[in-house]
């Protein structure tokens, strides 16, 4: 649909990784990573033209990578010309049932399985892969793959910490691979068009911005439901555990919410967070890296007594995040999994101010009353595509084509990125964390320097 356009006055892992190797004994059976694979030379991969099929393979196919991946590209393979050759995961059911769906109605393919991705990633046939476990698995399989030659999709957020986050930067920028971050509101219209409307200086000078992911879930978030079939003898505990060191016995609690505990995931900054951050701070039109950054996180409701059987998250249940820019402009977001209540999504200009609608599909272009004689309000309607993953796997496919990069690409993925890791060592350190981009190192007020958060650098990491 094209927009519609109305005027008032028309109808109105870098070395991070060596942490790693000195965390328990069990570890050691999960190589990391380094600076190549396997010691070799990285690989080039091969050139993927215009017209070639591209191989893809999935890096865990529970929930999220099944439905929004494994199914979503299985519907749209033959209009995105994509074979689906290899899936992978720690638990066996969940590797059956990708593969079997993949083969449905489908005779020609071939599939192969995997538990362990750095086999999967060692395949030269594949192109490309889908990486969508949880979090402190991302930056391993995303450097990984790149060093074997291939293109990423990763979920958000796009790694657990903030060195692994720079890790990956340095990888995608060496290998030249591809990589979008499963922000799929990056691909909505609106962003992108609202970009274009700052850097054309329709609202004046940007002064800040606002953004929130708010839900209400009275049994807790994250508080999925148990399969009783996920047990020790057909999952590989160990291989889940990855490079997380506090390591714990096999358990279904933490497999099944793992958002809920921070050796695995920052809760609400990694997981609600990402999806409004990343498109407005494509909408600036310049993102930056951040230069203060401040969060309070409380969890004062309590919510997960009314899921018998489940112990109390770390995380928060509802977080605030206040991030300045070096060019001087300000974001607020908040995210709640306790009241769903929102705020209308708003950039503020010296002149103007745009809303946006949630879902990326209408801009109100609403004039400051001191500059309304010097310009019309607008709004713009039918923005599209809406929040669409299909579409932003497209355009991740297309890129690779195109060697360009994403709507959700590394240079915007890695500012993003150093803004949730700071929210996290803000709220669970009580500090307001300054950031040099040119040095990488995160300061307090009176300039001492702290060491951002990692594996084994706090008890539950």
């Amino acid at each position: 649909m094209k927009p519609t356009k109305t005027t008032s006055r028309q109808s109105s892992r870098r070395q991070f990784l060596r942490t790693t190797a000195t965390a328990a004994a069990a570890v050691a059976t999960v190589p990391i990573f380094r600076n190549t694979l396997y010691g070799q030379a990285p690989s080039a991969g091969r050139v993927i033209g215009a017209n070639d099929r591209i191989a893809v393979g999935y890096i865990g196919v529970g929930g999220q990578g099944m439905n929004a991946h494994v199914r979503i590209m299985k519907s749209n393979a033959q209009a995105n010309n994509v074979a689906q050759v290899a899936v992978c995961d720690v638990w066996q059911k969940r590797i059956g049932a990708a593969k079997d769906f993949i083969l449905r109605d489908n005779a020609n393919a071939k599939v192969e399985t995997y538990d362990d991705y750095r086999k999967l990633i060692e395949r030269k046939d594949i192109d490309a892969v889908v990486i969508s476990t949880h979090d402190p698995i991302h930056a391993d399989a995303i450097i990984g793959a790149m060093e074997s030659g291939k293109h990423v999709y990763c979920e958000k957020p796009m790694t657990r910490y903030l060195d692994e986050a720079m890790a990956v930067y340095d990888k995608v920028k060496a290998t030249k691979k591809i990589l979008q971050v499963g922000s799929q509101g990056c691909s909505a219209q609106a962003w992108h068009t609202a970009a274009k409307m700052i850097q054309d200086g329709k609202i004046g000078q940007l002064v800040w911005a606002q953004g929130y992911y708010c839900r209400n879930n009275p049994k807790g978030e994250w508080n999925y439901p148990i399969d009783t079939e996920f047990k020790a003898d057909n999952s590989d505990w160990e291989k889940w555990l990855g490079p997380v060191k506090k390591r714990i016995p096999f358990n279904p609690d933490h497999y099944f919410r793992w958002r809920k505990y921070y050796p695995y995931c920052a809760g609400l900054l990694g997981d609600l967070i990402p999806h409004r951050l990343l498109p407005l701070m494509l909408a600036t039109g310049n993102p930056e890296f951040p230069s203060r950054v401040v969060c309070v996180g409380t969890k004062n409701v309590g919510t997960d007594k009314n899921t018998p059987g489940t112990p109390v998250r770390d995380v928060p249940e509802h977080v605030q995040i206040l991030v300045e820019f070096p060019s001087g402009v300000s974001l607020v977001l908040a995210s709640s999994s306790v009241n769903a209540r929102s705020p209308e999504f708003t950039i503020y200009g010296h002149h103007a101010s745009l809303i946006i609608g949630n879902a990326g599909e209408r801009i109100q272009l609403l004039p400051e009353r001191e500059f309304a004689d010097e310009m019309d309000p607008e709004i713009l309607d039918g923005l599209k595509p809406v929040e669409d993953i299909g579409v932003h796997h497209k355009n991740w496919l297309d890129s690779i084509r195109a060697n360009k990069q994403p709507n959700c690409g590394i240079d915007l993925a890695v500012r993003a990125q150093t803004v949730i890791s700071l929210a996290e060592m803000s709220d669970r350190l009580k500090i307001a964390c300054l950031y040099d981009e040119k040095t990488r190192k995160v300061t307090t007020a009176d300039g001492k320097e702290v060491k951002p958060l990692t594996y084994g650098s706090t008890e539950l990491s």
